[in-house]
């Protein structure tokens, strides 16, 4: 694993990391700063694509972001990157980290991308999909890069942890550069960023990769969900009601779509 920083390769400092991540509240996540070795993420903030290149655009309710996985638009250095998370060799890491066995990266959107946001952008709190929709394999952990030099903490964007009953937010991880935030996926795993404020030119930037493991029991697929987004408890109760009435919809029609067998 020639792009990452050697000291986190080291026997002794894996064999740390994977107590430290069973430990970890308020669920199993790793906090891990010069991840990459610095050309290497020097690299990464200097040739982050605009917001324009990206292909997805998201803005609603409950998020506003954008994405892309149009790797053969980026600069090479995010296929070098991408090529080296989803190595046999990472996977081991990974395995040897989490304790989690079987991890691989799917070629596609799901498995690795970046997302972007400008000013005023934000992610509210949700548990990710549990499910590849398509390819039925069962979503594990997110690997997170953050890629953003200077950051400053009155810009906000932190990543907001939250407790598993969405009372306590009890962990935020500033997206600084060259940090990579690791948590396991679950149905607690609250997670997302408040709305940010930045002068002109600054965005939150990040590398996003998310790890899979096959679906050895059948029946966890009738238990396919989407994103589910949460409200704080200091949201306005429009809000409340607003998200809670539109992710029970969503989640209800999507999760009958899937057990018709349709492609969404």
């Amino acid at each position: 694993m020639e792009l990452i920083n050697p000291i986190y390769t080291d026997a002794a400092k894996v064999e740390q990391l994977a107590a430290e991540f069973q430990t970890s509240k308020p669920y199993k996540h790793l906090v891990l700063d010069n991840f990459f070795r610095q050309e290497v993420a020097d690299k990464l903030y200097e040739n982050f694509p605009s917001v324009e290149k990206l292909t997805k655009h998201w803005k609603g309710m409950n998020e506003n972001k954008s994405e892309g996985s149009n790797f053969s638009d980026f600069d090479p250095i995010f296929t070098q990157v991408r090529n080296e998370i989803m190595s046999p060799e990472f996977a081991q890491w990974m395995e040897k980290v989490t304790g989690i066995k079987g991890v691989f990266v799917t070629d596609d959107s799901l498995g690795t991308g970046l997302h972007q946001g400008s000013d005023g952008s934000f992610l509210d709190i949700h548990v990710d999909f549990n499910i590849h929709h398509v390819k039925n394999v069962y979503r594990r952990l997110n690997f997170l890069v953050y890629l953003n030099k200077n950051w400053k903490e009155e810009y906000g964007g932190g990543m907001e942890m939250w407790n598993a009953d969405m009372t306590k937010m009890e962990k935020v991880v500033m997206p600084i550069l060259n940090r990579v935030l690791i948590f396991e996926t679950s149905e607690i795993s609250y997670h997302g960023y408040s709305k940010i404020t930045l002068p002109p030119g600054e965005t939150r930037k990040s590398f996003y990769t998310y790890f899979y493991t096959p679906i050895t029991d059948p029946t966890l697929l009738n238990k396919y969900h989407d994103t589910i987004f949460k409200p704080k408890p200091g949201d306005s109760t429009l809000k409340k009601v607003g998200t809670n009435t539109k992710e029970t919809l969503k989640n209800f029609i999507k999760g009958q779509l899937k057990r018709a067998g349709v492609k969404f």
